[in-house]
């Protein structure tokens, strides 16, 4: 139960730090504002990494737990509870926000962090989130590989690659490659981020799935 708790807790710091950066601080208009939330993201998946990473693995992301299943690193059971805790703590994550902006705070950026795209960009939207998840999942299975992989050094390339990530796939769909962090925000934004959250469950999903055989592939002992 341990590691189900930290995963929530996990993925609760992780949509409070990453769109609380979006929404307190004029959202993604200029370079400047895709930098500062793309690092507060970044910095959000090193600091759990190294506080629960001992305890859970911090994957604090369904797609990457899926990954990591699909790896043969986990069972079902806790892949499937993985996901149920990390969308509870992004539940969490969203309700403080909500209540913070309830209290009467003023925002100039998005009212909720929720991820969505323009008018006619679902197919640019699932593309990228499908390679941009593949990228970063490819990312957590190398450098948590048990043999292969970066030791202590994991929770540092993992958040520097989601930091990458997301200053390139911003623009585009504000960047998922997470499944529980725009479910709960799209839930209290509804709309059209409601409407497209879809995108960001699907595709995900699917390049973490694709990261997996990758990874399966190139970490072969067989030539």
């Amino acid at each position: 139960m341990k590691k189900y708790l930290a995963e929530m807790i996990g993925t609760m710091v992780l949509v409070l730090m990453g769109c609380g950066a979006a929404i307190f601080n004029g959202g993604c208009g200029t370079p400047a504002q895709v930098l500062m939330v793309a690092v507060a993201f970044g910095l959000a998946v090193v600091s759990m990494a190294y506080t629960i990473g001992g305890v859970s693995g911090c994957h604090i992301n369904p797609a990457i737990t899926l990954g990591v299943w699909l790896s043969g690193r986990m069972s079902g059971k806790d892949a499937g509870m993985y996901m149920v805790f990390q969308v509870i703590g992004a539940f969490i994550g969203s309700a403080i926000l909500y209540a913070i902006l309830a209290s009467g705070v003023e925002v100039t950026g998005t009212t909720t962090g929720a991820n969505d795209v323009g008018e006619g960009l679902q197919m640019a939207g699932l593309i990228a989130e499908i390679v941009f998840t593949a990228v970063f999942v490819l990312v957590v299975l190398g450098t948590t590989d048990a043999k292969k992989g970066a030791g202590n050094f994991a929770g540092l390339a993992i958040g520097l690659s989601l930091i990458l990530v997301h200053i390139v796939c911003i623009p585009i769909t504000g960047t998922s490659v997470n499944p529980a962090r725009s479910i709960a925000p799209a839930v209290f934004q509804g709309g059209t981020a409601l409407c497209n959250l879809w995108i960001f469950i699907v595709g995900p999903f699917v390049g973490a799935a694709i990261a997996a055989g990758i990874w399966k592939l190139v970490a072969c002992d067989k030539d």
